[in-house]
């Protein structure tokens, strides 16, 4: 059982920044690709960024240049920092970890429960 926790997720003006963070915890050996997606009201979710252990990156078109992601993979945590934040980035920012290899085999896919980012204008 693999398990994402987020947080960071708040009110900002537009133009303003924030730092997501998502720690995996369970017994875990090492993480493939971890990633974050989101979902808008009445949007399907969406790819936001993905990072593999050796640090590969891509980004969604909308968010490059503006969002960084990065990990530590000592401590299993994946971040997103957010700059130049737009109302239209507003969602519920989910954090993955896909093929987590943990003491009792693999999980292919693994969630977060969400975090809430609101951008006003």
């Amino acid at each position: 059982q693999v398990r994402l926790v987020e947080s960071g997720g708040d009110l900002v003006q537009a133009g303003g920044s924030l730092r997501l963070s998502c720690a995996a915890s369970g017994n875990i050996f090492s993480i493939n690709v971890m990633g974050w997606y989101r979902q808008a009201p009445g949007k399907q979710r969406e790819l936001v960024a993905t990072i593999t252990s050796g640090g590969s990156t891509n980004y969604a078109d909308s968010v490059k240049g503006r969002f960084t992601i990065s990990r530590d993979n000592a401590k299993n945590t994946v971040y997103l920092q957010m700059n130049s934040l737009k109302p239209e980035d507003t969602a519920v920012y989910y954090c993955n970890a896909n093929r987590v290899r943990t003491t009792t085999g693999w999980v292919p896919d693994s969630w977060g429960q969400g975090t809430q980012v609101t951008v006003s204008s």
